[in-house]
């Protein structure tokens, strides 16, 4: 989006301010048909990126299908209009209550250890199941979210296999497919090929004879720095889809192929608008206060993540480097350390770019203050999808749900 537009939204709806465009949203999901030309390919939105209603129809009208990891995220979806056999359940770490509400919906579960497998036999023996297995590849930009290796809390050790099929035999449960997922942000493609490699030794006939899809879970890398390569998902597709038509004929039939990115599809449609209220030069470093915090865009204090910060009202002013922190009671709460920047003043509207994934959906009311507004810009036209609470607004929620 231009700048002007941004900065129009900006006093239209008031800041802090989340925009998301819809029209990246669409062409990030539509293009990856066109990266991973396999004839039997779905892609599956990780809702836990961001759960924004107008996101989620946006990619319902598109026939997109969903990948969901709790039971509201479930019920949202199917109050939206999903129907259950788009969306996949991913069980982490589940109670027994949770296992028995989601499948009154009808999902089908995708689960990653031994235990509940046990458990979701005994519960409803002969269902169909798919099984998420642990790659043993680490990959991902940060520690936080590599998830395979040994010390991951996700999957199933594929060295497990035995345990798995002696389970699935005595529930007479039916495995339709194999889950994977590596990590966060991969830029190595080449452990994306690796983990794919590992999960298809043991997709094999004689240990798992009903399959109809396999599962290589999500992240897909985007540039969030401005000199970031961007990876070459055409070459990506063309070595998955070898990859994938190798497998199939050992097999014995062409299965479904599918991916479950979030991140890819919905960050480089967000941004997050703040305003600059506070200025202090301590003994030359340039701090800058603004009316956001680390509660409403975690990511560079969890992550230690890096987006790219733009000064909208001043784009031309001169160079400078300045720390630009948030308004929570908290050292850490920092967007920015040293970051260069056109000279920046009080009234500013400052953009934090790449905020379409896991940053609303992280966030919360620490301090008492009321998660942004959300905007999402589509076909020219912004459409209010979450007002801001005031703050007798938010107050009156917490009495509310106290009482």
């Amino acid at each position: 989006m231009k700048q002007e537009q941004l900065v129009e939204l900006a006093k239209e709806y008031g800041t802090p301010l989340y925009i998301y465009d819809g029209n990246i949203i669409l062409q990030r999901y539509k293009e990856l048909f066109n990266f991973i030309k396999w004839p039997k390919l779905e892609i599956f939105y990780a809702m836990k990126a961001n759960y924004n209603i107008g996101i989620l129809r946006l990619l319902k009208d598109a026939d997109a299908k969903v990948d969901i990891v709790s039971p509201a995220e479930a019920i949202l979806c199917l109050e939206i209009g999903f129907s259950p056999e788009n969306l996949l359940f991913t069980a982490n770490n589940i109670t027994e209550k949770e296992m028995h509400e989601v499948h009154k919906l009808g999902l089908l579960f995708n689960i990653g250890s031994l235990s509940r497998l046990e458990k979701y036999g005994k519960a409803f023996p002969g269902s169909k199941v798919c099984i998420r297995f642990n790659p043993d590849v680490v990959a991902g930009s940060h520690v936080n979210i590599q998830t395979g290796g040994n010390i991951t809390k996700f999957g199933i050790l594929m060295q497990d296999v035995q345990e798995v099929k002696k389970i699935i035999q005595s529930y007479n449960l039916t495995v339709v497919g194999l889950h994977e997922h590596t990590g966060s942000g991969i830029a190595e493609t080449e452990k994306v090929y690796q983990s794919m490699t590992n999960l298809l030794s043991i997709a094999k006939a004689e240990n798992f004879p009903d399959l109809e899809f396999i599962d290589f879970g999500g992240g897909l890398k985007v540039p969030y720095h401005p000199d970031e390569r961007r990876i070459d998902y055409l070459k990506f597709g063309e070595i998955i889809s070898e990859i994938f038509s190798d497998f199939c004929k050992n097999y014995g039939k062409k299965l479904v192929l599918r991916f479950e990115p979030g991140k890819y599809i919905v960050t480089e449609s967000g941004y997050l608008i703040v305003q600059v209220n506070t200025f202090k030069n301590n003994r030359g470093r340039l701090i800058v206060g603004t009316n956001s915090g680390f509660p409403q865009l975690i990511r560079p204090s969890f992550y230690n993540a890096y987006h790219h910060i733009a000064n909208l009202t001043n784009p031309d002013g001169e160079m400078q480097k300045y720390d630009i922190c948030g308004n929570i009671c908290e050292t850490g709460d920092v967007f920015a350390s040293q970051r260069d920047l056109p000279e920046v003043r009080i009234g500013d509207y400052l953009v934090l770019e790449n905020a379409g994934a896991y940053c609303y959906s992280m966030g919360g009311i620490y301090n008492l203050r009321a998660m942004p507004s959300e905007v999402l810009f589509y076909k020219g036209k912004a459409h209010l999808i979450r007002k801001q609470l005031t703050n007798e607004e938010l107050v009156k929620q917490i009495l509310q749900d106290s009482s």
